[in-house]
């Protein structure tokens, strides 16, 4: 099984940036825990700062993974062009967060990405993205 992880926006400053909301440890480290708790999963991970390049990202992995985790960042509540390539693509998407961010600011309780994705799993801190393997398997 391939899964693709796709993280947006800022979340390359993990285990740095608002460490009481995002936690203290890097995104890195804890995908080496993630491929040592699914050793039968190809995981692929993807980070940028640049919608369009997320975008390339899901067209490229969209037609031969067998899932897709996407943490768009702030782009989930800004991007239709996100939310138009998952429509696009055959690969399951499903959405996840960090935070709750229906928890947080009213601009966040929006997303472009949900009414497209086969889930959303979101507030479980970094264990969102375990979650969401585990719907894949």
């Amino acid at each position: 099984m391939k899964i693709a992880i796709i993280n947006g926006p800022n979340l390359n400053l993990l285990g740095k940036r608002e460490p009481e909301i995002y936690g203290s440890q890097t995104f890195e480290d804890y995908l080496s825990t993630l491929k040592t708790k699914f050793p039968q999963v190809e995981l692929t991970y993807f980070q940028s700062n640049i919608e369009g390049e997320l975008i390339g990202k899901i067209q490229e992995f969209g037609f031969s993974y067998d899932g897709i985790i996407l943490n768009a960042g702030a782009y989930t509540h800004t991007s239709i062009g996100i939310g138009d390539a998952i429509k696009s693509i055959t690969t399951p998407v499903v959405e996840v967060h960090i935070s709750n961010t229906f928890s947080r600011e009213s601009f966040r309780h929006q997303s472009y990405i949900s009414g497209n994705a086969k889930g959303v799993i979101l507030g479980f801190g970094m264990k969102s993205y375990e979650l969401a393997i585990l719907s894949f398997l």
